[in-house]
This record gives C-alpha cells, sequence and structure tokens, in this order.
C-alpha cells in the first residue's frame, strides 16, 4: 500500500466565492475529442462544455442538473425527467426534450459503454419540451448513476443530426450547455475554455477561463508544476516517484481522495484471433510469468492496488474476493508453454507477440511486461503508439497481440466492465470495447442478467458467477487498480465536488488568496 498523502482543501467560505482567475490544468493526452458522446477517453474534458441530466454527491446520490426532478414507474421501465427551463446551447438555441432524446439515442448507438447502458432503451418519450421519457424493455438497475456529464453528455439535436454517429466531434459540434465554452482548441497544445455568460446556475462558473494543456511528458509536467505554470493534474500527472516532494510543498498539494465514478483497472487484453493465443495454456502461462506484486511496487511505486478479477477491487459493492491472483511461478509458466507445444528455439524464444500499451498509462508497465515474458521465451516487441494511433491500431486495424489497457470499471459493472467482455460489444472500430473478440454464451447469460435484475443479493451472485468464469477462461489478465493522484494549487477550492472527481465541470472551482 502507497503512504498517505495530503489530501487538497476544500472550500469552507461563508460568503460567496471570489469570481476570476485562469485554471491552467493539464492532461497527459490529447483525446480525440473534447465530447464524450461516443468515446471513453474523453471524461475530464466532457463536463467542463456539456452538462448531464443529473450530477452526484460523492456517494453517488444524483443532483439536479439539466433535470430538475425525476421518478421510476414501479417496475422499472419508466425514467420521467423535468427538465429545466430557460437553458440555451451555446449558441443561443433552447435545450428541450428533444435534445435528450437525441442525446441518450445517440449514446446508445456509438458509445462503448452507452450500449449497454441503453442497451434495453425502446424510445425517449418528448410529451412537451421541458419532460423526457425513458421507456425500457427491461429494467436498468444502474441507469441513474449513468447520467452524469462526463459519463452522458447531453448534445445539441441541431448540429449532430446527420452526423456520423463514429465521427469525433470537433468544432463546430462542441456546444453545449455547460459552464465553460470552447473558444480555441490548438491540436497538439491546448484548449482555452471561457466563462458561459449564459450558465443557468448563476453565479457560476467562478472561473473566467480554463486552459486546458495536453502534455505528455511527466518531465515537462513535473517542470511546469514546479515552475507555477500549472494548477492541477490527474491521474498522477508527475512522475510517482517525485510525490513525497510534494507531500510539504508551499505551493502545491498531493489529493489522493477515491471517485467512485473512476472504478480504476489496468489490464492486459489478448487477441484472441492470434493463433498461438487461441490456446489457453499459452494465456495461462503469460499469467503465471507476470509479478503482479512488483508491479505494483517498482512500476506504480505503492499507489496501487493489486486487483485481479475483472470487476476491479475499486468497485467494492461488486469485487469478488474469492478471484485471487494466478501466483508469479516461472516454473509453471515454462512447463505450460512446453506442454503447449511451443519448445524454446534459438536464443532461447519460443515465439513473439505485438505487445501495445494504451499511452494514457505508465510506459514503463509495457518495459517490466517484456522482461516478465522474456523469461518465458516469450518475445514481446512493445509498440509505443500516440493515443490515435494507439486506439485505430486496437479497435479498427485489430494490429496487435497483447494490449495493456485502462478500462475503468466506473461506477457500476454494466456500464464499465461488460463493454469489455460482452461478445454483442465486439465491433471493429468502437473504441474501448471488446478487444479480445471474447465469445462466451456463459458470459453474456450472466452480463445481461445482472444488468436488469433490481434484487442487489442476486445481481452480485451473478457478477461474482460472471467474475470467476472470466478469470477461468483467461480472455485478459487483470492487474491492478491504480490509485488517483492529483496536484493541485493549494488556492484552489472545489474542483472535485463529488463522484466524478476531476470530470466535474469546474462550476464550483474557485481560488481563494
Amino acid at each position: 500500500m502507497g503512504t498517505a498523502l495530503a489530501v487538497a482543501p476544500t472550500s469552507t467560505d461563508a460568503q460567496e466565492p471570489k469570481r476570476g482567475g485562469t485554471l491552467r490544468f493539464v492532461m497527459k493526452y490529447e483525446p480525440p475529442t473534447l465530447a464524450a458522446i461516443n468515446n471513453t477517453s474523453t471524461p475530464t474534458t466532457s463536463a467542463k462544455i456539456f452538462d448531464g441530466l443529473v450530477t452526484y454527491d460523492f456517494d453517488l446520490n444524483p443532483k439536479p442538473q439539466l433535470a430538475t426532478s425525476w421518478s421510476a414507474s414501479p417496475d422499472g421501465l419508466r425514467y420521467t425527467f423535468k427538465l429545466r427551463d430557460g437553458v440555451v446551447w451555446h449558441d443561443g438555441k433552447p435545450f428541450t426534450s428533444a435534445d435528450v432524446a437525441f442525446s441518450i439515442l445517440r449514446l446508445k448507438a456509438g458509445h462503448p459503454r452507452g450500449r449497454g447502458t441503453f442497451a434495453n432503451v425502446t424510445e425517449v418519450q418528448t410529451p412537451d419540451p421541458l419532460t423526457a421519457i425513458v421507456v425500457l424493455s427491461k429494467p436498468a438497475p444502474y441507469l441513474m448513476v449513468a447520467l452524469g456529464p462526463s459519463e452522458s453528455p447531453m448534445v445539441p439535436k441541431h448540429l449532430y443530426e446527420g452526423v456520423e454517429v463514429a465521427t469525433p466531434p470537433g468544432p463546430p459540434l462542441l456546444v453545449g450547455t455547460g459552464p465553460f465554452v470552447l473558444k480555441e482548441w490548438v491540436r497538439g497544445s491546448h484548449a482555452l475554455l471561457e466563462r458561459n455568460p449564459n450558465y443557468w446556475d448563476k453565479p457560476k462558473p467562478y472561473l473566467d477561463r480554463v486552459i486546458i494543456r495536453f502534455m505528455p511528458d511527466a518531465a515537462a509536467r513535473a517542470a511546469a508544476f514546479e515552475a507555477g505554470d500549472l494548477d492541477l493534474g490527474g491521474s498522477a500527472p508527475v512522475p510517482l516517484a517525485d510525490l513525497p516532494r510534494y507531500q510539504n510543498h508551499q505551493r502545491l498539494v498531493v489529493d489522493t481522495r477515491n471517485f467512485a465514478y473512476t472504478g480504476a483497472q489496468h489490464q492486459i487484453f489478448f487477441n484472441l484471433e492470434t493463433p498461438v493465443l487461441k490456446n489457453k495454456k499459452v494465456r495461462e502461462a503469460i499469467a503465471h510469468a507476470i509479478d503482479i506484486n512488483q508491479i505494483v511496487e517498482t512500476v506504480f511505486y505503492g499507489q496501487a492496488a493489486v486487483s485481479p478479477s475483472p470487476i476491479s477491487v475499486a468497485l467494492t459493492p461488486f469485487y469478488d474476493p474469492t478471484v485471487k491472483a494466478r501466483p508469479f511461478d516461472v516454473t509453471l509458466a515454462n512447463r505450460l508453454l512446453d506442454e503447449a507445444g511451443h519448445p524454446r528455439g534459438t536464443g532461447g524464444n519460443r515465439f513473439q507477440l505485438r505487445l501495445l500499451i494504451n499511452p494514457f498509462i505508465d510506459l514503463r508497465l509495457a518495459d517490466f511486461l517484456r522482461q516478465n515474458l522474456r523469461r518465458v521465451g516469450i518475445d514481446a516487441v512493445v509498440q509505443n503508439l500516440e493515443f490515435a494511433a494507439y486506439v485505430k491500431a486496437v479497435y479498427t486495424d485489430r494490429a496487435f497481440d497483447m494490449t495493456v489497457e485502462s478500462l475503468t470499471n466506473v461506477f457500476d459493472p454494466t456500464v464499465g466492465v461488460q463493454r469489455g467482455y460482452w461478445s454483442k460489444n465486439f465491433r471493429v472500430g468502437l473504441p474501448f470495447s471488446n478487444s479480445a473478440r471474447y465469445e462466451s454464451p456463459e458470459a453474456d447469460r450472466l452480463l445481461e442478467a445482472a444488468a436488469v435484475e433490481i434484487d442487489t443479493a442476486k445481481r452480485k451472485a451473478l457478477f461474482n458467477d460472471f467474475q470467476r468464469l472470466v478469470h477461468n477462461d483467461i480472455p485478459a489478465v487483470n492487474l491492478i487498480s491504480p490509485y488517483e493522484v492529483i496536484i493541485a494549487n493549494r488556492r484552489l477550492r472545489n474542483y472535485a465536488v463529488g463522484a466524478e472527481g476531476l470530470g466535474s465541470g469546474f462550476q464550483d472551482a474557485h481560488f481563494v488568496d
């Protein structure tokens, strides 16, 4: 376990926060779009521009956003939302129930998690401009925790209608109802957001502007924090080895709170279309060849937990603690590879595999895995690609044998886990879907049953069976759950006011003197 670190202060001001100032927020990599309508790589940008129907407190209790109230029918098949009156899009057009209907159906069609979240939605009725009724064929017990702006943003029908579902939205589609308006996006550098003067929740936002800087180099990010050029960054924005230096920093603070909307998880997915990986003994050997405890200690400097199940240890209501990581055992791994018919050849190698890694993950993890696999005669050729190229290689071209991925579980397994293991979510070109092409009728049955089960205990039992099944089938090796690590300016308040963490809209964020 990692050392307990300081937590950034929240606002205790009795009076209204002071308005003004520019928040300089850093991201490791530039996402393909700033809107989370068809991509899961944008949760920290989407809510700044777009609102959701609701937002959440730290315990995932929904709070009004574009919806002022909501109710569900006793059978769980109809959700009625009353919408906020007088809300306008950044281009001045009114927000109505037609936008809600369009957005939910767009999420169902093109969002990697939304395809599962909204799978049971048959229609969205719009009896009047301020009422939207979501109609389902089967219950969706997770629905009310899937409607935040970082997960399910509401987008303007008048701009998105006619746009191909898979198209990553760029200007001029980045028009929302959220607290900030996109003024500039310089690819490879930054995005500039300015206060929405027509925001419905006045006097928010308090900040004049937010500058989102894209900086893939960890040393450059650390130097920028030290120089006072950055105010905020998440997902361990500085090298983990440097964290102790920031504990007593004069201007900066380390925040290691957990946020319920994350459910962080890193895993290796096998491409089950790769001939050598079709043999379960080979996949099992690879699992035994990986020293997960050392990954925690040496790659993540203790700032992670071993997480061996497809459901992250961070998702405590659903994680099955009986699922254990396969022990690190090089002798067993070698024996399994011999039994699978892959003897060592020239130079001690058995075969070669292409190993890709999501660039949002510490690239040292890929090097660590390569060294582990070399001990058992597997030549893992690491390919470090920039983000867009990585997504294309894995999810469109399928040009990989193993990929180190970060499919976060978020707040519910149906939303965050199902996408990676549900056979019906294998779709070439859909990012962060079933990259392994894992096909199991029993896994599908368990996932689909859990998705509609309203009894909490029965739902938990279904997910337990699913975890054990996947752990036995080995379409992936689940590795670790990294802790959230945030570096923040000590003068900055309320940058994370609920379960979405840095995925919030920053409408409450402000500086103190």
